[in-house]
């Protein structure tokens, strides 16, 4: 038997798979650049996360979150983690 800690609750998962992503922008002071935000719904709305981002990472996050069949998200480490690939596999 295991020692894990109990009760295991949704507040003790660490990695998590996205279902549904959204980004939004927010204007800034004339002049300044906006805001861009990522909300990613992790396990169909189990948990939810809200990223600040820069505009070159809202390119390059939506061209990978576009294209990838599978997201896990790891919310101790605020890491997005792109698809698995079996070892040997192109």
């Amino acid at each position: 038997m295991s020692d894990l800690a109990q009760p295991v609750t949704d507040d003790s998962l660490r990695v998590r798979q996205l279902t549904h992503y959204q980004f939004s922008w927010v204007a800034g002071e004339p002049g300044k650049p906006g805001t861009w935000t990522l909300q990613l719904v992790l396990d169909q709305g189990a948990w939810e996360e809200v990223l600040t981002i820069d505009a070159d990472d809202a390119d390059n996050l939506q061209d990978l979150l576009s294209t990838a069949t599978t997201v896990f998200y790891d919310v101790q480490r605020r890491s997005l983690l792109f698809g698995t690939t079996a070892a040997g596999k192109h």
